[in-house]
C-alpha cells in the first residue's frame, strides 16, 4: 500500500478472486469491452459487493470498430447503466470523450457510479 492508501491488486473480472473490500474507489479503465455480456453482469454485481457504503466506481466504455484479432464486444452505455442500477449503483456522471489515440471511429464513455445508500 502507498502512503496515500492506494493499492493495486492483480486479479481478473468477473469474479475478482482474492480481492476483498471494502474499497472507496474502484477503477475499471479500458477493460469492460473485453467481457461478454454475462461476465459484465456478474462483474458489476461483484464490484458493487466490494464497495464501502459510500464507494464509487469509475468505468470507461470503448465505442467503435474492433481491431482485427482483438477480443472485444460492443458495450452500449444504456446496458452498463442498467446493470449498474440493478447491482445497487447510482449513476453520478456520464461523460463522452474522443479517443486520446485518435483512432478513427473510436470514442469513450466515462461513468462515475456510487453505491446506493
Amino acid at each position: 500500500m502507498t502512503r496515500s492508501g492506494a493499492r493495486t491488486i492483480d486479479s481478473a473480472l468477473p469474479g475478482l478472486p482474492g480481492v476483498r473490500g471494502p474499497f472507496d474507489l474502484v477503477l475499471i479503465v479500458a477493460v469492460w469491452m473485453h467481457l461478454e455480456y454475462g461476465d459484465r453482469e456478474a462483474a458489476m454485481t461483484r464490484v458493487r459487493s466490494l464497495l464501502s457504503p459510500t464507494g464509487r466506481v469509475l468505468i470507461t466504455l470503448r465505442h467503435g470498430p474492433v481491431p482485427p484479432g482483438r477480443r472485444m464486444f460492443d458495450v452500449p452505455l444504456s446496458e452498463t447503466i442498467r446493470l449498474a442500477r440493478r447491482a445497487g449503483l447510482d449513476v453520478l456522471t456520464v461523460r463522452q470523450q474522443p479517443d486520446l489515440q485518435r483512432r478513427p471511429g473510436v470514442s469513450w464513455s466515462v461513468l462515475l457510479l456510487r453505491a446506493r445508500l
